[in-house]
Formats: C-alpha cells, structure tokens, sequence
C-alpha cells in the first residue's frame, strides 16, 4: 500500500463557520449526556425526600441510564450507518429532551427511574453519531482541533456533572429543587436539534449494513448479564447469583463473539466489525482506555463519598471542592490534544496516567494529615494534578483511535469505542466500590470500641478505605500507562480515507 498512490482529496461537505456551529450542536449533545451520567449522584438523597424512594430504588435511578446506553450503543452507531448518522442524531437528541423533562416531573420513583431509562436509550440513538458527523466533516489531519474540543468536553463533563447538580439543587430555582438538573437540558436541547437539523450534514455507510436484530439481542443479553450484577452486587452483598448471571454474561458475550466472526467470514453484515482490532492505534487505543475508565469511574465514586460521608462536606462543598480537578482537565486536555501530541506522541499518553497518580498521592496525602480539618484549598494542587493527568490522556487517546479508522467504519467504531468505555466504569465501580465499601465495614467492625469511646477519630475507617482504593487506582493507572505504550509512536494521518 506504502507504493500506490494516493487517493484523490475528498473536500468536506461543510467548512467555515457553518462547520463550526454544527460541531457545537454536536457538542452540546455529548455534553448534556456525559453531565447526565453523573448529575443524580450528588442530589439522590434530595430525591429520597421529595419521592420517598427506597434504597434500591436510588441505585437504578443511577443504574437505569448505564444500562440502557452499554445495551443500546452498537444497535444506534449500525442505525446511523443504515438510515442517516444525521437522522439519528437528531431523533436520539429530541428523545433525551423529552425524557429529561419526563424526569423532571417524575411524580414517583417508577417515572424517574423509567424515564432515566429513556435517557439512557435516545443517548445510545444519538452519541455514535457525534463521532461518526466528526470523521465525516474532517479530513484525518484536521481532526486535532475537532478532537481537542470534544475531548475537553468529556472531561469538563465527567466532573461537572456533581457540580452542576450541587449548584442547581442548593440554589432551589423557581421552587424545582433536584427537577432543575434534569429540566435545564430542555432549553439547550431544543437549540441544539435547530442547529443540527439546519447545519449537521446526512451521512451514511458507503456500504448501508442491516440490523443484525440476532446480533442486537445476544449483545443486549450479555451486557445486562453482566453490567446488573455489577451495578447491583454491592447493595445486595454479592449473593451467588451474581456470578452466576456475570458468567453466563461471559458466555453469551464469547458465544456472540463467535457468531460474529463466522458472519465476517461468510461476507456477511456482522454487528460489531472486528476487524478493526486489526488496526493497531484503535486496538491499542481501545485497550488504553478500558484500563484507565475503570479506575476513573471508581475515583468518581469513592471522592464524593468519601468527602460527604467521611468527611462531613456539605453537597455543594464537595461538588464545589472538585472544581480544580475540572480546570485541570479542560486546559490539558486541549493542549495536550492540540499541542502535545506533535511534540511526544504516545508519550503523553504514557506521561498522563502517572501524572493522575501523582496528583492521587497527593490528595491522600492531604487527607491523611489533616483529617476532618481538611479545607477545600489545600485540596486544590493535588485536585488540578490529577485533573491535569486525566486531560492528558482523555484527548489524545481519540486521536490515537480514530486516526486510523476509515469513514466507512466509523459508526461501529464509535459504537463500539463507547460500548466499551460503559462497561469499563461499571467494572471499575464493582471492582473500587467493593474494595471501598467492604474496608469501611471490617474497620468499622474492628474498631467500634475505639470509635466509640473517642480514642480513635470518627474519620480514621473511611481515611483508611479511601487510602486502600487510591492504592488500587494507582495501580490501574500504572496499567494504563503501561498500554499506552502498544500505541503507535504518532497517530498517523491519511486523507485519503475520507469517503462519503
């Protein structure tokens, strides 16, 4: 291939400033899904009151929206391929509007959690696309700057979502309390699907695929086999069931798996192309970012925790207390993305896991030596460190991935790309939430006595669990970095593989 010649330059079907603004309507919509991923976290115990919901309710108003998006993923990126990445988009986006104002007037826990549900499905409609439109009004070269901003995006998201929700509840705007946080995507929304509809360009799979509808089922079946159990194992404390459901799961998954490939190589449609583990960067890129999503969803999870429970912050103080970790995040991760990444290569990819780890240490450190008296700006350096270390790989990494990836894979890819990152968080949540929760147990067991009597700090079991699970994302994040170098040493750019 390196001997031929290179394909004709294929133009983009927008440029300028049209192309800007459709990439913004693109934008907003992975914005509110991401900020929706996390949003409910911080205000569940407002929502407790306001519906008098049980605790296994609470866990599937969270549960409900991974659950839909990880099943739902791969069947929206092949939708998009066959009627229109465009179509789709704007069908999955005025869906998630009006789930989020069903959500915002839930008048019990069934509605929310049921309409959390819709959320999580339109997302899956409409989140491959945004990817796939990229590829489709970029040439690979120009992808850089596209990349950096949605990258940033993703991780402003990631942790603005306990803000925003602090914020919106604690201010109680027009009376809404929680319902805001679900209310404010309605507005937003609503200019988002005007612009697409007006500027975001149709565009299909050169080849349109069908539905592999066996496919969808076997796929849907084996992630909720899996994703369950592992969303619900704690509250439940792991009962016997649970690995039986994750190892049927398992084999559902390799029994789908198999399914594939044989349809590949009858030269049929298959659901999930594997062929693209054949290409190196994605391959690489993918693996990189499964390791480093599961220790990022367990961070999420035992900080907040930790900080409210442990700690005694207020809501607000600690969604507040995260804001460095966001500034850290955005700056880095463009200029890793827009700058680094010509300068190092994958080495900013091996350099940013150890950078969060740092920025880790460091928080524990904190904590370790002030306590109950720890302030939120002394927290601050350690926070924007590990921020910086997230930006540092969270924007290159879909560079790395999709560099390679021509335009006729990109709906599998995309879908298959985020399929993997759920089911990442969930297992990074079971795996850091049981190490968490089951260490707060055993020294709250062991030492009671102490506790009581006040000779031991009512904050010293949850310092201890936090400082056992940063240990352990630490680790992962010494894996990651470890993967990252499998990626090739620079992205390598080919514009010929623009094709409409």
């Amino acid at each position: 291939m390196a001997t031929m010649a290179p394909a004709p330059d294929v133009v983009p079907p927008i440029q300028g400033r049209e192309r800007t603004i459709a990439l913004w309507s693109l934008f907003l919509a992975f914005f509110m899904e991401l900020l929706d991923a996390t949003i409910v976290n911080v205000t569940l115990p407002s929502i407790e009151r306001s519906l008098n919901a049980s605790s296994g309710e609470q866990q599937w108003m969270v549960a409900a929206y991974g659950l839909a998006l990880a099943i739902g993923l791969m069947t929206g990126a092949r939708l998009g391929d066959i009627h229109g990445r465009k179509r789709l988009f704007v069908i999955g986006l005025t869906c998630f509007v009006l789930a989020s104002t069903f959500c915002g007037v839930a008048q019990n826990p069934e509605m929310l959690i049921v309409s959390r549900a819709l959320q999580g499905f339109s997302s899956a409609m409409m989140i491959p696309q945004v990817l796939s439109s990229i590829q489709v009004m970029y040439r690979p070269s120009e992808r850089g700057s596209a990349m950096a901003g949605f990258s940033a995006l993703a991780g402003v998201a990631s942790v603005s979502g306990p803000i925003l929700g602090a914020v919106l509840t604690d201010a109680d705007l027009f009376g809404l309390g929680w319902r805001s946080i679900f209310l404010v995507n309605v507005p937003v929304g609503i200019f988002a699907v005007m612009m697409a509809i007006r500027l975001v360009p149709e565009s299909f799979a050169p080849n349109r695929p069908t539905l592999d509808i066996p496919g969808v089922l076997m796929l849907a079946a084996g992630l909720l086999a899996i994703l369950y159990p592992l969303m619900m194992g704690q509250e439940k404390d792991w009962p016997a069931w649970t690995f039986i459901s994750m190892a049927i799961g398992l084999v559902i998954l390799a029994g789908f798996v198999y399914l594939q490939r044989r349809e590949a190589l009858a030269g049929g449609e298959p659901l999930v192309d594997l062929s693209l583990f054949n290409i190196r960067s994605y391959a690489s890129g993918v693996f990189t970012i499964f390791v480093f999503f599961m220790a990022m969803a367990g961070y999420f999870l035992v900080q907040t925790i930790y900080m409210q429970e442990g700690l005694e912050f207020s809501i607000l103080r600690a969604g507040l207390t995260m804001i460095p970790f966001s500034i850290g995040v955005s700056l880095f991760a463009g200029l890793s993305a827009a700058k680094l990444v010509g300068i190092m290569g994958r080495k900013v990819l091996q350099l940013g896991p150890i950078v969060m780890g740092a920025g880790l240490l460091l928080t524990l450190f904190i904590f370790n030596r002030s306590g109950m008296d720890t302030s939120s700006w002394v927290l601050a350096p350690g926070l924007f460190v590990a921020g910086a270390g997230m930006g540092m790989v969270v924007a290159p990494i879909g560079i790395f991935v999709l560099s390679e990836v021509p335009v006729s894979k990109a709906g599998p890819a995309s879908g298959l790309y985020n399929t993997l990152q759920q089911l990442a968080g969930a297992v990074g949540v079971a795996i850091i939430g049981t190490i968490f929760f089951n260490r707060i147990e055993h020294y709250f067991t062991e030492n009671i006595a102490a506790i009581q009597t006040g000779t031991m700090a009512p904050d010293k079991p949850w310092t201890s669990s936090y400082a056992v699970t940063v240990w352990v994302m630490v680790a992962f994040m010494i894996a990651a970095s470890f993967a990252a170098s499998l990626l090739p040493a620079h992205p390598e750019y080919d514009d010929s593989v623009m094709n409409h």
